[in-house]
């Protein structure tokens, strides 16, 4: 397990679902405490700051720290746990899949559960199950048991899916890619900028509560006010089976993707087209990728004050807002060497001819 592995192993397994953040942030602040000056806004996000031969232009990279989770909101007198959703999750993808509650006695561990079809009449047999009529079962028989575990009203459930290495130093499985990826990109990218004289000054910041309204994007670009951003983020991969190539072209293994719109940003045209060149430059494989249906951090970044030149720069991810995706080794590692080719372009000049 080399370096990269061991950062995307311990990120993902960190539990971190929106508003609850701590975990992430705490890994994150390890890595980045030795290389870079700590900062923080006053939601949760963490901003690591790297200081080039310049102070500006500002760059902010951003990436989400919060993954899909639910949270605890009603004990039933039977000792069953009704939950309500952080962030989007399909209702198809969650029955019967383990989960942990992060509880202040520990950790209490669970399954999604619902009415078995055994026991429903055939017409109701073939609906989908709804989130609604869920809950979370813990093997508990009361309410007085599943307190008695110190379950409380308000505790985050996590979705349970260890790292995996699937062919070794190509696939990967975890949880919380969406977008755990994103940080340890930036992680990353400070870490090859050490000791580089690069002309301006990095913003590395792991936003909090993305899922369920990009609010830690918002108020960490007041701490920085940068000039310039760019987003890092899982792409939604199209190389499943049933995905036509007008929904969606992104494959695994052929390189990260450059957003071209989405449903509430579309990117600075020359900074797109700065992306595009580096990639040419260096035959760093690239992806071109829209999204009609979500949206990023950039969504608000973008509109900081009189505005701000964004991207997103995406690395294609199977089965995000799930319990599991998976992603490629390659389109990683030519996303970081993109990031840092990118950073190490945007000088003052560069910077200014992008809103000229």
């Amino acid at each position: 397990m080399d370096s990269t592995e061991k950062l995307f192993k311990e990120l993902t397994k960190a539990p971190g679902v929106p508003g609850y953040e701590s975990e992430v942030r705490a890994v994150i602040r390890r890595h980045l405490e030795a290389i870079a000056t700590i900062e923080r806004d006053r939601l949760g996000s963490i901003i690591g700051v790297k200081r080039g031969s310049e102070d500006s232009p500002r760059v902010m990279l951003a990436a989400h720290m919060d993954e899909v989770g639910f949270m605890v909101s009603l004990i039933t007198d039977e000792g069953f746990i009704r939950f309500v959703p952080l962030g989007g999750w399909w209702d198809q993808v969650m029955l019967a899949q383990r989960v942990v509650i992060k509880t202040s006695a520990g950790d209490v561990f669970g399954l999604l559960g619902a009415k078995p079809p055994h026991l429903l009449e055939r017409e109701e047999a073939q609906k989908l199950v709804k989130k609604k009529d869920m809950y979370v079962d813990i093997g508990a028989t009361s309410a007085d048991e599943v307190k008695a575990c110190g379950v409380r009203l308000g505790d985050p459930i996590i979705p349970i899916c260890p790292f995996t290495s699937l062919s070794p130093g190509q696939t990967y499985m975890a949880k919380a890619w969406d977008d755990r990826l994103g940080c340890a990109l930036f992680i990353q990218a400070i870490e090859r900028l050490k000791g580089q004289a690069h002309p301006n000054a990095v913003y590395a910041v792991g936003t909090v509560q993305e899922e369920v309204g990009c609010r830690g994007a918002k108020t960490s670009v007041h701490n920085i006010n940068p000039d310039v951003a760019i987003i890092l983020e899982v792409d939604i991969a199209g190389d499943v089976p049933g995905i036509k190539p007008e929904e969606s072209a992104i494959k695994l293994g052929k390189g990260p993707s450059l957003l071209l719109y989405d449903a509430r940003m579309i990117p600075n045209l020359r900074l797109r087209d700065l992306v595009i060149s580096i990639a040419e430059e260096n035959d760093i494989p690239l992806q071109f990728s829209t999204m009609r249906g979500g949206a990023t951090d950039g969504s608000m970044i973008h509109l900081h004050n009189e505005g701000v030149p964004t991207v997103v720069l995406g690395v294609p991810t199977r089965h995000i807002h799930s319990h599991a995706g998976i992603l490629h080794r390659a389109d990683y590692d030519h996303a970081l060497d993109l990031l840092v080719k990118l950073i190490m372009r945007l000088d003052e000049a560069t910077v200014r001819q992008l809103t000229e």
